[in-house]
């Protein structure tokens, strides 16, 4: 089973689509794996859906590396791209290359992914010169909701638009082996996807970029908290691990669990010593 590289994702281009999902432990990890997707996004939006907090702001590189080791553990086929957090890389280049080199050293994650463009690029030149390759990642970019006042699509008027793509541009350049691009319009992700040599993953982008990403606990329908528009529930787990747990206490209630093959039993010789000794200690 070959362990799929980020030149290999770069490879797909043309040739078919690309799957990425989110993981952030063993489990899920397995699961992805088992499934046969591309790329696990260990992704900082582990924030909301697995620590309970209202944005990823909070997210420290601890957390992540954490995360991005339980999950290689479980995953082995996969690229696994590690999310740099919320001040991870933004203060300085030195420590952008520092962080990511981190995650390729301590979790077995191959890459990461880096939010936002124009201010950015030196330090994504300096991260895939160190040797660790970078994701991209345009348009909404989560790290900066409070700059963007809330979760919103991003390249609505074409000016705006019209930057999505020098971005992309610029950072294709820069060396990214590929891009998320965030609830940004259709013919915005169509016109980047066509423009760019590296694959575009899209959430929220439409039918056209090369691949598409989406989370974990959106896909199985795990989190109602916050949904996006984009979020297509492939599964209603949630609900479903609710009925499970409910049926749990059930049976616990009315002591038709454990049942007999739920427990074990001593071996009647060793039963009747055990009887024996404790009548002894009478």
């Amino acid at each position: 089973m070959k362990k799929i590289t980020a030149p290999d994702v770069t490879a797909l281009k043309g040739q078919r689509k690309i799957s990425m999902v989110t993981a952030y432990d063993y489990p899920s990890g397995q699961i992805a794996d088992a499934a046969e997707v591309d790329m696990i996004l260990v992704g900082d939006s582990l924030g909301m859906v697995v620590l309970g907090y209202e944005d990823t702001l909070a997210v420290t590189m601890d957390d992540m590396l954490h995360h991005a080791a339980a999950v290689s553990r479980g995953a082995k086929r996969p690229l696994i791209v590690g999310d740099l957090p919320f001040m991870a890389y933004q203060p300085s280049v030195q420590m952008a290359v520092e962080n990511a080199g981190k995650f390729l050293s301590r979790t077995g994650a191959r890459a990461v992914k880096l939010e936002g463009g124009f201010p950015f690029l030196e330090h994504v030149r300096a991260i895939v010169d160190s040797g660790v390759p970078v994701q991209g990642h345009i348009g909404l970019t989560p790290q900066h909701v409070a700059r963007f006042g809330g979760f919103k699509a991003q390249g609505k008027n074409a000016r705006s638009a019209a930057a999505l793509v020098d971005e992309a541009l610029e950072l294709e350049a820069a060396g990214c082996f590929s891009i998320v691009l965030e609830a940004v319009p259709h013919e915005v992700a169509q016109e980047i996807t066509n423009r760019l040599s590296i694959p575009t993953i899209g959430i929220g982008a439409g039918p056209d970029t090369d691949g598409q990403v989406l989370v974990y606990h959106d896909i199985l329908g795990l989190f109602d908290r916050f949904v996006p528009v984009f979020v297509k529930k492939f599964a209603q787990l949630r609900s479903e691990s609710i009925d499970a747990i409910k049926r749990y206490i059930a049976e616990v209630s009315d002591g038709s669990f454990p049942a007999k093959g739920n427990y074990s039993r001593m071996n009647p010789e060793e039963l009747k010593q055990f009887k024996a000794l404790l009548q002894e200690k009478l």
